[in-house]
């Protein structure tokens, strides 16, 4: 019964029923609270620089590495100590049930699969109305360029949406399931809006608000696998969540290909609605709270108000100390920022996933010139033709869990064991192999896309191609939260924004391109700038520690 206790159902009904309803074990009878050891050795305090610069996680003398494997493996602590004349309130044992990474593996997987269906819901939302896009073009009369809007308007939304909630679950005030449903929850009432508007202008509008409010999800969902998986395992979680980002965009046409053509481009919101608003409940019922500090904070709460003891703190508390919460909200708000201004490889990667993302889109604009164009399919039936897709994310995900299981699980154990946490550029080599591939499925796509060729040709360089960006974005998304996992969300949310960004560009440059050079020679372009991207995340396998090193957020924070 945890499950719901913790969820916003379960919440609710502590408020109006009484704590007796979910009861937490320090409610149950017969508890008892330990009090804190006194503990010889001193407490590492806040530097000066720390403090002015608003950071709420740095002790004195510790470095990028030791801070890094701290931050990633929040298991059990020493139970409660006595810090500047407060009891800490720690997790009870090394068992303790109450801890994320201590749940049940029934309980993980339930609570990870609810965000990945989320994460699939929302991203599929952006692709779901390019069916309509014909249907705009004639009954609101704007050209083909300006009826892309509602898609690339969607995309920009999304990236800039977790720049302002992403960050707010990282505060142990606020924690992940805040955000979560309450972004969720706007989202379905402007997607209920959307499906209701009546001009052009509107629409567009509304697809950014719709993504804005949507895009959440998209960086926090890789934080919530630092939360409830070990070090070892986020590489599994991130996988699957991987493959609901790739799934959703690739499966939109297809939910809504047969339907929009039939009968309004408004089923595409419904369809949207529908699939949002079992997400919601979902999570209204089930989805717990998932940041360990936030669940401490509220324990050292509850324990404040059943002892009566008003020097009971959470870990969190103490470092925060009486900051006000508008000081604090400004510093989580521009993390995102500050990690790609002051960090070089933070940077780099983030510019290189722009342009993959970038490239991806614009080839995705190649696709109905292709199957609609030169094969002769109906919207539903080249709909179809995106379950490739998820042919695509099977090889990859197939070939980098191997990856995972076979040679990155024992280096990191053995890293683990040896005091650190390995190399966070060897993370890399994965996407660095991927992305000498991935160029080959786009040419094979570009020169074979011919009428005197069948449809199964091109088809295999999506996969071929698909299969390698999966393994590029895995190598990103494991290198962003090795880098600073304390801010895991917030690098989230800046890669976030970038590569929608780029891809927003790219979906408008993208119809011009294969305008003027064809499906041949544009696709080639595409494919030269794909192989270029090689050199780039080649160069940061191969001096990423050195980029690292001159980060002035590492320093800092």
């Amino acid at each position: 019964m945890s499950i719901i206790r913790d969820a916003p159902l379960g919440q609710i009904c502590r408020l109006i029923l009484g704590p007796e309803s979910f009861p937490y074990p320090d409610e149950k009878e017969g508890f008892q609270l330990k009090l804190p050891e006194v503990k010889s050795e001193p407490v590492a305090e806040q530097t000066t620089e720390a403090q002015e610069n608003g950071s709420v996680e740095k002790n004195e003398g510790t470095d990028e590495a030791e801070s890094s494997n701290a931050d990633v493996e929040k298991g059990p602590g020493p139970g409660p100590s006595p810090n500047d004349g407060y009891q800490t309130v720690g997790w009870y044992d090394d068992k303790d049930p109450e801890n994320p990474l201590n749940w049940s593996t029934g309980k993980k997987t339930f609570t990870y699969f609810q965000i990945c269906l989320l994460t699939f819901s929302v991203y599929s939302g952006s692709a779901i109305i390019t069916p309509a896009e014909p249907v705009f073009i004639e009954i609101f009369g704007v050209s083909a360029e300006v009826s892309s809007l509602v898609l690339s308007m969607y995309v920009l939304g999304y990236g800039v949406g977790p720049l302002f909630f992403s960050p707010l679950s990282e505060m142990p005030r606020m924690g992940r399931s805040i955000p979560y449903f309450a972004s969720l929850t706007l989202f379905i009432i402007i997607t209920a809006v959307t499906s209701r508007v009546s001009n052009f202008p509107g629409l567009v509008v509304l697809r950014f608000i719709q993504g804005v409010l949507g895009g959440p999800v998209l960086a926090t969902g890789g934080a919530s696998a630092g939360d409830i998986l070990s070090f070892p395992k986020i590489p599994y979680g991130l996988a699957f969540w991987g493959v609901a980002a790739l799934a959703g965009p690739a499966l939109g046409p297809l939910l809504s290909g047969f339907s929009v053509p039939l009968s309004s481009w408004r089923w595409s919101m419904y369809e949207l609605l529908i699939m949002c608003g079992f997400c919601w409940l979902l999570l209204f019922c089930f989805l717990p709270e998932t940041n360990a500090d936030t669940i401490l904070l509220k324990r050292a709460k509850r324990l404040r108000k059943s002892t009566g003891n008003e020097n009971i703190r959470s870990d969190s508390e103490i470092k925060q100390g009486n900051l006000h919460f508008l000081k604090l909200l400004g510093t989580y708000l521009t993390t995102p920022f500050l990690v790609t201004i002051q960090d070089p490889s933070i940077a780099f990667i983030n510019v290189y996933t722009g342009l993959i993302y970038g490239i991806f889109y614009s080839f995705f604009e190649s696709f109905p010139l292709v199957y609609r164009g030169i094969y002769g399919y109906s919207i539903g039936i080249m709909g179809v033709v995106f379950l490739c897709i998820i042919v695509a994310c099977f090889f990859g995900v197939t070939t980098y869990l191997a990856t995972i299981y076979f040679h990155y699980e024992p280096y990191t154990m053995k890293s683990l064991m040896a005091g650190g946490i390995g190399s966070v550029e060897h993370r890399l080599l994965p996407g660095v192999i991927a992305a000498f591939i991935a160029p080959g499925g786009i040419f094979i796509f570009a020169w074979c896309a011919r009428a005197d060729i069948t449809w199964v040709a091109p088809t295999i360089g999506i996969v071929l191609y698909m299969a390698c960006v999966f393994n590029i974005t895995m190598a990103v998304f494991i290198y962003l939260p090795m880098s600073y996992p304390r801010y895991a969300a917030s690098l989230f949310a800046a890669n976030s924004f970038l590569r929608s960004a780029v891809a927003c560009g790219s979906i408008h440059f993208a119809q011009p391109l294969f305008g003027n050079l064809g499906i041949g020679k544009g696709c080639s372009l595409l494919g030269g700038l794909m192989f270029a991207c090689f050199f780039g995340i080649f160069t940061l396998w191969k001096y990423g520690e050195q980029l690292r090193a001159r980060s002035k957020f590492a320093q800092v924070y």
